[in-house]
């Protein structure tokens, strides 16, 4: 998403029309969840994604008719019939609800995406609440911008109403989430939130911290390696690394802004380092602390933890031993984990298996006798 932003911020700049796709609402089983955007340029060049198929081919042509007749932003839902889905080789079904939104320079358009940059880049989160469906009281494509103190840049017309938006965004903005909200009244009001891309802080630059430096970027993440030894936190060694400390790792950790959408994985070559690590993580504002070792070593630094006043809920929200249970033994296997349990906790996932149960089986086999 970040790329959409900044390309979107760009060609405002240079004045150069062009609309942004987003799927606002979901229903059933779909190629892409809401907050998924596809930035469509006046060239027919593109950015980001829909999901692919036919789906996309058909909002790209709606995007390409909304720059070519000079219209408003538009609602689309889209179903995914049978006939769809086996004409784009899925195996899926649903509907799905697109916002197309031309962007041709107006002075409202420059202040939204800038204030949206300006969070994406580490700045103060906001959100921002669109009206995408309207009806008598409120315009389809009217906009208020929500900061994280809750001050509203702009009016729906209803004291009730953005005082609801501005609850719904300051839930939304620290986590970059997003939500459609309806009202009594049929309307519909997409609300995105917008922080910081998510950063991994690992502490330690060992082999697990190497392997899931390797995996991280890939994900969307900007990687933080962290080492006191120059010799192992360096640009040779981690060329996927966003920034790279040589410092103590409590230190760095004091030193640095850690802000909500932080991961911190602490994986240091020893005990007491990892103990004096986990001390200064609990108190930052990361989202997910995950330490890796054994149980053992792991109650011996909650116990350290406690001894230093850090309260049990907090210790409760560690994730130790670090990682989803999938018999990983070699670095590359463990960042593989560490990485899924990053994703569960962002995605709200159970991390079981989805494989379906040998009943259901039983009963597709009963069936086909």
């Amino acid at each position: 998403m970040r790329d959409i932003i900044l390309e979107s911020t760009r060609l405002l700049r240079e004045g150069v029309p062009h609309v942004v796709a987003t799927v606002v609402k979901t229903r059933g089983m779909t190629p892409q969840k809401s907050g998924a955007k596809l930035l469509i340029r006046e060239d027919g060049s593109s950015l980001g994604t829909l999901g692919g198929g036919c789906v996309e081919g058909d909002m790209w042509w709606y995007a390409k008719e909304i720059l070519r007749d000079g219209s408003g932003p538009q609602l689309r839902v889209y179903t995914l019939t049978a006939d769809l889905a086996e004409k784009d080789g899925l195996v899926c079904g649903g509907t799905m609800h697109f916002w197309l939104e031309p962007f041709r320079g107006q002075a409202a358009d420059h202040s939204s995406i800038s204030e949206i940059e300006h969070a994406r880049g580490g700045g103060p989160p906001v959100a921002l609440a669109t009206v995408v469906k309207g009806n008598d009281l409120l315009q389809t494509g009217k906009k208020i911008l929500i900061q994280d103190d809750g001050r509203l840049q702009g009016t729906l017309g209803s004291p009730g109403l953005d005082e609801e938006l501005a609850k719904v965004g300051r839930q939304l903005a620290p986590n970059g989430e997003d939500r459609l909200i309806e009202t009594e009244a049929g309307a519909e009001i997409y609300v995105e939130g917008f922080t910081a891309p998510p950063t991994l802080i690992v502490l330690g630059a060992g082999h697990v911290g190497k392997a899931v430096c390797s995996l991280a970027p890939a994900l969307g993440f900007q990687v933080v390696i962290i080492d006191d030894r120059p010799e192992f936190a360096n640009k040779k060694r981690f060329p996927e690394a966003s920034e790279i400390m040589v410092a103590e790792f409590d230190k760095a950790l004091q030193q640095r802004d850690v802000h909500r959408n932080s991961f911190i994985l602490i994986a240091t070559r020893g005990h007491k380092l990892d103990d004096m690590a986990t001390l200064a993580a609990v108190e930052t504002e990361a989202r997910y602390i995950g330490l890796l070792g054994s149980k053992r070593k792991n109650v011996l630094i909650f116990k350290s933890l406690l001894k230093h006043g850090v309260a049990a809920a907090r210790i409760h929200e560690i994730h130790a031993p670090v990682g989803l249970d999938i018999g990983a033994l070699t670095p590359e296997e463990i960042a593989v984990s560490v990485m899924a349990e990053i994703i569960s906790c962002i995605r709200g996932g159970s991390g079981e298996s989805m494989k379906m149960d040998a009943e259901l089986i039983a009963t597709l086999a009963d069936e086909t006798d």
